[in-house]
């Protein structure tokens, strides 16, 4: 099965959602918005909903609905007051919030940071259909967590111009072809007063959740309270999960699935999208769910 964008792909419908504390939300929709969405999809530490498009317009295509939003101070959501600092505990209510006003349980979808606050969020009662966790375990290597962390907080003065941030964004990937185009980077990057162009998201996300690592005990166990279908898709270049916090994962899980892409790093849905988006239909369609048509629409993905 080939799994690509259709000409005929639809739109994404832009609309808000409020968070904890009323936050404001940006989300976008793929498919008919209401109270019912079949895919719910959190992004990862520094991205924003942009990263799930290309799979969203797939699902929509599909007849799959799906809707994802950018997590409080990411993108175009709230960032916290100047006297708030931001806490794990926020972007958990935050998808408690959301859930909350859809009507049936989804399939929950989350990269990296998204990964954990769905998994984190399902420990606390959260109805969800399934978790599908984007490279992303409990524990985590801590060499690349420092990789991804350092590159992120690489240009605190911004960049020069899209292709100045072009380039770096290219030497800290080197494993994709093409450069990220200016439209690409008008999603990730925001003009300052100042001219320079600076990251989406707040400055301040690096230094307040800086001490992640100290959650790791609290994930395990929030994962070994998993009693719904779980699918782990893991890059095989990635340099956060390895064989080892795997084995930990399926350990605590393990009833849970696994699917390695090989060509990916940890950026996964950007590095092979049509691999991803296949694993993620795959998935969620693999078994009809109570109160769902996903059941019966299987052949269209085969």
């Amino acid at each position: 099965m080939v799994v690509s964008t259709p000409q005929s792909a639809p739109s994404l419908a832009t609309f808000e959602w409020t968070g904890f504390g009323g936050a404001r939300l940006a989300a976008s929709a793929a498919g008919e918005l209401g109270a019912d969405i079949d895919a719910l999809f959190s992004h990862g530490f520094g991205q924003t909903r942009q990263a799930w498009a290309r799979t969203m317009q797939v699902l929509g295509a599909q007849g799959i609905s799906s809707a994802a939003w950018d997590s409080r101070g990411h993108g175009q959501s709230s960032r916290n007051p100047p006297d708030a600092r931001y806490t794990v505990e926020q972007f958990i209510d935050d998808a408690l919030a959301v859930r909350a006003t859809l009507r049936s349980a989804p399939v929950f979808v989350g990269a990296s940071m998204g990964g954990l606050v769905g998994l984190a969020a399902q420990a606390r009662g959260a109805d969800f259909r399934s978790l599908v966790l984007v490279d992303v375990t409990p524990k985590w290597e801590t060499s690349g967590m420092q990789r991804i962390l350092a590159f992120m907080g690489a240009h605190p003065d911004g960049f020069d111009d899209f292709e100045h941030a072009a380039s770096e964004i290219a030497a800290y990937l080197p494993h994709r072809k093409e450069k990220k185009s200016s439209a690409e980077l008008s999603q990730l990057l925001v003009r300052g007063d100042d001219g320079r162009l600076r990251w989406h998201w707040d400055p301040r996300l690096l230094e307040d959740l800086a001490d992640s690592a100290r959650h790791q005990g609290e994930l395990s166990d929030a994962a070994r309270q998993i009693d719904i279908p779980v699918l782990l898709i893991s890059g095989g270049r990635s340099d956060l999960v390895s064989d080892e916090t795997i084995a930990h994962f399926r350990d605590l899980v393990p009833h849970a699935q696994h699917v390695r892409l090989p060509a990916a790093t940890h950026m996964v849905a950007g590095d092979d999208n049509d691999a991803f988006t296949r694993a993620v239909i795959d998935f969620i369609t693999a078994r009809p769910h109570a109160g769902s048509t996903l059941g019966t629409q299987r052949g269209a993905y085969r």
